[in-house]
């Protein structure tokens, strides 16, 4: 009991250290990738330089590049907020915030950049060759370039923003779904159980007057099998060898009412025992099997359990040398009805069950779904 809270606690205190280092680490790839344009771009402005026969300033290139670079970096956060302000007001307020905000942000950049590197290099070294020059020509091409750089980081950032956005919104729909299909199980479940213990609780009544030391049995045995389904309550799949020991304990039950008018054979593959199953798949069409095919048939009969793996598939199947399915078909009561919805919940159209004739006489009941190994 005192290890629960200091593991509450360990797992806690890890959060912000995560948020801090995932911060940490996308500002260092902005920085990074910044300081690759700022050098590729000074690197070609000096290559650009000696192949028109002029000596390189490498200096003034990289501050240049390095000013403007640094500064759309530091920019980029106040754009991503900027690009968040009204667009759930539609496009119109959008432009209407956006064009004099690029104005705005474009100027500021062009000026904070000038500024930088008059401040390194001097006033006088200049990527022209005077101040009214640079006014008429650099001055008014870095802002029209400053122009396209923001709406290039604004949609940049807009894209990505809708992208987490669409990302965020089917990870919900995902998690719904799986909400969704839990309480539809649940509910199917809920259905499932009283049908058995009301039918189980009718043999024991049967038996508490003719016999009562087995009618006591029953109830042990049916103890036991309670005790089991509790425990698997919220899963909405269990190991197969867990699904056995439910069926040892549904079969006990059997056993006790039928007495030596029933026999059972477990044939069960070894490499099944790890798979994945629905919860209480084969108790119904246990129950199926003795409710309609081996019940009312004068004489002992067979109850055949088996598994086995068919590739990607894992087959179950249910064989009784009863008195076979009725000519207008196989009854679908509650059990063999929630147990093909609960198929398909969980597996589409990737499983199946089916009711089938046996040549000597009786039917099978089979199960097939993907065969899944599972994982606690």
């Amino acid at each position: 009991m005192n290890s629960e809270p200091a593991a509450g606690i360990a797992s806690e205190n890890p959060v912000p250290d995560d948020i801090t280092s995932r911060g940490s680490k996308t500002w260092g790839l902005a920085f990074g990738f910044w300081t690759l344009l700022a050098l590729s771009y000074a690197l070609v402005s000096g290559l650009s330089s000696i192949s028109e026969g002029h000596e390189p300033a490498w200096l003034r290139g990289l501050t240049w590049n390095l000013a403007d670079f640094y500064l759309w970096m530091l920019l980029v956060p106040g754009i991503g907020w900027l690009g968040r302000q009204g667009t759930v007001r539609g496009w119109p307020r959008f432009l209407a915030l956006q064009v004099p905000a690029s104005v705005g942000v474009a100027l500021a950049q062009t000026l904070l950049q000038l500024l930088i590197f008059w401040s390194v290099c001097g006033p006088g070294r200049m990527p022209v060759h005077s101040l009214a020059g640079f006014v008429s020509m650099e001055f008014a091409y870095k802002f029209q370039q400053g122009l396209v750089t923001y709406w290039v980081i604004l949609v940049v950032l807009r894209g990505l923003e809708s992208r987490r956005h669409l990302r965020g919104e089917r990870l919900r729909n995902a998690q719904l779904e799986t909400q969704l299909a839990q309480s539809q199980l649940q509910a199917l479940r809920m259905q499932l159980q009283p049908h058995f213990l009301f039918n189980t609780l009718n043999a024991i009544s049967a038996l508490a007057l003719a016999d009562p030391l087995q009618a006591r049995l029953m109830i042990a045995r049916l103890s036991d099998f309670l005790r089991l389904t509790l425990e698997e309550r919220h899963a909405p799949q269990v190991p197969l060898s867990r699904e056995l020991d439910f069926l040892s304990c549904y079969l006990d039950i059997q056993q006790v009412r039928f007495q030596d008018r029933l026999s059972t054979e477990l044939d069960v593959a070894d490499d099944t025992l790890a798979a994945a199953v629905p919860n209480l798949i084969l108790q119904p069409l246990v129950e199926n099997a003795l409710r309609h095919g081996l019940q009312d048939k004068p004489g002992a009969g067979i109850l055949r359990v088996s598994t086995r793996r068919d590739g990607a598939q894992l087959q179950l199947r249910v064989d009784d040398d009863g008195l076979g399915l009725p000519p207008q078909g196989a009854p679908e009561g509650i059990g063999l009805g929630n147990t093909r919805s609960r198929l398909r919940m969980l597996f589409g159209d990737s499983a199946r069950l089916e009711l089938t004739p046996l040549a000597g006489g009786g039917t099978r009941a089979e199960v097939r779904l993907p065969f899944i190994r599972y994982v606690a």
